[in-house]
């Protein structure tokens, strides 16, 4: 791990820890063992290594759905892969998905950190929202509304289509978060709330 890439775990391990207000640039640079001013010839502040943290996030984003064998950000290209894909597949895609937004360090420490602040500062509020509310409904909508024209999936409210399967996949994710043991459980709910989602709305009629 080179200067920078420990810069931005190092940070975001504080911001999990103390809520981004709470930390300095000084804390970062102690924290990674270099002075502040050398800190500065790697970002020019706070926000800087905030930002590059969105960007690794997306990056690693990338990189897990090209191993899935999907986009992740194209719902159109998307929808064509999904409309013909077995229901283990998809059970299988939906658990790899899961696990990588519990399990990768980014996302769970990033997500940390929202949590705490989302109630102190209202841009990371907005973050938070943009992040795990706006961005995968946004999607999701887009991928459903897909195969809905396709006559792949069947509903006259799409938008309360995206909802039913989301919303129980965030709040198994947040339990996991608040409580890791029950991480067996919440898969197993995981399977039969993609099952009973995919017959409901009629994906294999």
């Amino acid at each position: 791990m080179n200067t920078k890439e420990k810069i931005l775990d190092e940070a975001l391990t504080l911001f999990s820890e103390k809520g981004y207000a709470n930390v300095f640039v000084g804390d970062i640079a102690e924290r990674v063992g270099i002075k502040a001013p050398s800190l500065y010839k790697h970002y020019k502040n706070k926000q800087a290594i905030f930002d590059a943290i969105i960007d690794e996030m997306n990056r690693r984003f990338e990189e897990q759905a090209k191993a899935m064998q999907i986009n992740g950000n194209d719902a159109a290209k998307d929808a064509g892969i999904y409309k013909s894909m077995s229901e283990d597949r998809l059970l299988k895609l939906g658990r790899e998905f899961f696990l990588y937004y519990l399990h990768d360090d980014y996302n769970r420490k990033f997500r940390k950190m929202l949590t705490i602040e989302q109630f102190h500062e209202k841009d990371l509020a907005e973050e938070y929202s943009k992040l795990y509310v706006d961005d995968p409904l946004s999607y999701q909508g887009m991928l459903f509304g897909f195969m809905v024209t396709a006559g792949v999936l069947k509903t006259d409210n799409v938008q309360v289509m995206t909802l039913h399967f989301y919303a129980p996949i965030y709040f198994m994710l947040t339990v996991c978060d608040r409580q890791p043991e029950r991480e067996p459980e919440m898969l197993k709910l995981l399977d039969a709330h993609i099952i009973q989602f995919d017959r409901l709305y009629g994906r294999n009629e």
